[in-house]
């Protein structure tokens, strides 16, 4: 089936440095990271990066291997703390938050490597991602109160219904660890969605995936952003992919900005073709 053609979107100033879509500009944007940095020892990992992400834009973070990009998803989880700059979430300073406050204020994040419970059952995976939301004690746990049963029968129904989104919920009591590769890669992203963000970031999501699948996960994002009116940042190295549902792009080389933009403004950027896309490829994988 042939895919819709994608409609250009204008990237518009916010007031800074950085560009939202034009849509998103009557809001402050979900995440806009100023002067970010970090070192590791002498080494300068990620340098004065700005970047703004309006609150129901798809973009893009990418680069060659090395540049920083994971690194970027780091800090901006709270995994590294940033050597320099900020970072505002919803317009929040989260320099002092932690991993699990920055998820409980509204940042996601799946990894490159699947990082599943493979003994567990799909659904409990997903129960596991609506910790934020689960309001019984553990004294009403162990003595399996009321309030228990009644949070334990709404964690449930939240489960299957996120599921049933994805088209998995017949396979709710399916061990995770025994789905075929593109379902764990969704049922990850469905586990980073139980924890209600306002933005979620995703690390190659795509990777290791054929193309029926990559087209599949390419229908799924936009409907992720559809569905939820959330953001979404991609980490990801398949152009087609990136080219093809991104709005704004960030490129990164050895841990510094070197364009921003929308995808046509990118693939024809000559530094861009240079140092990532290739020469005479504008756009290619």
């Amino acid at each position: 089936m042939s895919r819709p053609e994608r409609k250009p979107v204008r990237l518009v100033p916010v007031p800074s440095t950085n560009k939202i879509p034009e849509r998103d500009i009557g809001q402050s944007p979900i995440l806009e990271c100023r002067h970010l940095g970090i070192d590791f020892g002498g080494l300068t990992a990620v340098n004065d990066l700005n970047m703004a992400i309006g609150r129901t834009e798809i973009a893009g973070l990418i680069g060659p291997n090395g540049a920083g990009k994971t690194t970027v998803f780091n800090l901006l989880t709270k995994v590294y703390q940033p050597t320099r700059g900020s970072i505002l979430l919803d317009g929040h300073e989260t320099s002092k938050m932690t991993t699990a406050q920055v998820n409980r204020t509204g940042i996601a994040r799946t990894f490159q490597n699947i990082r599943l419970f493979d003994n567990l059952s799909v659904e409990d995976n997903v129960k596991l991602g609506l910790h934020n939301h689960i309001r019984y004690g553990m004294f009403e746990g162990i003595f399996r109160l009321p309030r228990f049963w009644s949070q334990e029968k709404l964690a449930h129904e939240s489960a299957l219904e996120l599921l049933h989104i994805f088209g998995m919920e017949d396979m709710a009591n399916v061990k995770a660890g025994s789905l075929p590769y593109g379902a764990q890669r969704r049922l990850e992203i469905v586990r980073a969605l139980a924890t209600n963000p306002s933005l979620l970031l995703l690390d190659e999501p795509a990777a290791g995936m054929n193309p029926s699948e990559t087209s599949e996960l390419m229908d799924n994002i936009v409907k992720i952003r559809n569905t939820f009116h959330i953001a979404i940042l991609l980490i990801e190295h398949d152009m087609n992919l990136v080219m093809g549902i991104c709005e704004g792009i960030c490129v990164l080389n050895f841990g510094q900005v070197i364009a921003k933009g929308t995808p046509d403004e990118i693939k024809s950027n000559p530094v861009v073709i240079e140092a990532y896309l290739g020469k005479g490829k504008k756009g290619g994988k």
